[in-house]
């Protein structure tokens, strides 16, 4: 069973309103009912108790409460609570409702911007995508604003310009793709240059490939999938390269007739690239050779927190972004099952942050007060080849993997996890007794 009642009565109580309304008992709540009518904030409690663990009863009671509360001022927590439910059920198409009724009320939340913008995205209805492409460039607009007197005061004004870049570079990309699913070329092919102009990536100059393919201009296609493959970073083990060099074999042989030539074409893109590329940023613990040789920083602050003081115990890592929506949905059913081992000084529970804009985080955590301690991944997800959020890794007291769950879905998470660890546990205490 999963803590969803009690995840949700945490997020609703951070209200002000409610964080002074005392629990309604049981017992009590039939005889205040005959004796007066419950208050809102009351009602809500009971509405929330009354579905248990039942993700679709808390839907459903939610929206009841709603109905009859339509100006309720726990709306911002309350619609939260909608999306990571409706998350939990996988109805996207409600939790990009909900996601998009938090933004009309705190449209300076960047994070739930984005949040709402992937969802659209993934619903993929024409209308839904124009929805997350005024919502792109509320975001663009936000970004490109923004100015240094907002950075933390650990990041120097160098960084924060690069990150701001970086931050740009990804919001153009992010409206091109919208833009070319719904069939505005033009504008794709104007913001994918936009990106890449701003800072040569890989997965702009494959789009703007993809674009001049769909224009049949096979030689603009070729040129942009060979800076495509000679900027993918080799480092990250997945098919991707293998499909840009499959792209650009198909585009040079529609174009030439062979392969005869591409493969110096491809090295006098690749000795092009590296000299227009911006340096890459320095990788954090590029010196590791192993998970406990890394350094980590506590989120949001920044002190170092060495994995090496942590060796030797079951080490249980939570991989997630502020911009990730399942993140969201798993992070309830994570500390579930990091509560179950609260008192084991043999096992720890991380929550690694693996935003590119660190700037997101402090804000995130004021608003979601996880409860397992937070860190800056720092490498620690390319060393696990982690591509996709959230991703959950067990390792055991010696640093090898015991337990690896990729994406959000599984129903039998809680009891998977559970049951990894107090495996993990088991074994080291095995070998210590040997």
């Amino acid at each position: 069973m999963c803590s969803l009642r009690t995840a949700v009565l945490l997020l609703l109580f951070a209200s002000p309103l409610l964080a002074q309304t005392p629990p309604i008992s049981k017992k009590s709540a039939s005889t205040q009912s005959i004796q007066k009518q419950l208050s809102p904030s009351d009602e809500l409690q009971q509405t929330i108790e009354s579905a248990g663990n039942d993700r679709a009863a808390l839907i459903r009671n939610l929206e009841i409460y709603l109905q009859k509360y339509p100006q309720a001022p726990e709306r911002p927590q309350i619609f939260r609570a909608l999306v990571e439910a409706c998350l939990q059920l996988r109805d996207t198409p409600k939790a990009a409702s909900y996601a998009e009724r938090i933004v009309s009320l705190t449209p300076e939340d960047m994070s739930i911007t984005l949040l709402a913008i992937q969802l659209l995205e993934k619903s993929g209805d024409d209308a839904a995508l124009h929805r997350a492409l005024n919502y792109s460039t509320r975001v663009i607009e936000y970004v490109t604003n923004s100015s240094d007197n907002e950075k933390s005061p650990r990041v120097s004004p160098e960084e924060w310009a690069s990150e701001k870049k970086r931050d740009e570079s990804s919001l153009l990309l992010l409206r091109a793709s919208l833009e070319s699913k719904l069939h505005d070329n033009a504008a794709a092919r104007k913001d994918a240059e936009a990106s890449y102009a701003l800072l040569p990536n890989s997965p702009a100059a494959e789009k703007l490939g993809e674009l001049a393919e769909l224009d049949k201009n096979y030689p603009a296609a070729i040129t942009q999938y060979a800076r495509a493959f000679s900027l993918a970073d080799p480092t990250i083990k997945n098919d991707h390269r293998r499909e840009l060099r499959q792209k650009l074999g198909n585009a040079w042989r529609l174009s030439r007739g062979s392969d005869a030539g591409l493969g110096d074409f491809l090295l006098a893109t690749f000795d092009e690239v590296s000299t227009t590329s911006a340096a890459p940023k320095p990788k954090r613990n590029a010196a590791a050779m192993e998970a406990f040789d890394y350094m980590l920083r506590k989120a949001p602050a920044g002190a170092d927190f060495p994995l090496s003081a942590q060796k030797g115990k079951v080490l249980v890592v939570n991989f997630w972004a502020t911009w990730c929506g399942p993140c969201r949905a798993l992070e309830p059913l994570y500390e579930k099952v990091a509560s179950e081992f609260s008192g084991n000084e043999n096992v720890l529970f991380l929550a690694a942050d693996c935003d590119d804009d660190e700037s997101l985080v402090a804000p995130y955590l004021d608003e979601v007060k996880p409860r397992t301690a937070v860190v800056f991944a720092d490498g620690l997800d390319t060393f696990f080849r982690v591509d996709a959020f959230p991703t959950v890794i067990v390792l055991d007291h010696s640093g090898k993997i015991a337990y690896r769950s990729d994406g959000f879905g599984d129903s039998a998470f809680t009891e998977n996890l559970s049951a990894a660890v107090h495996r993990a546990l088991a074994e080291a205490s095995s070998t210590a007794t040997k």
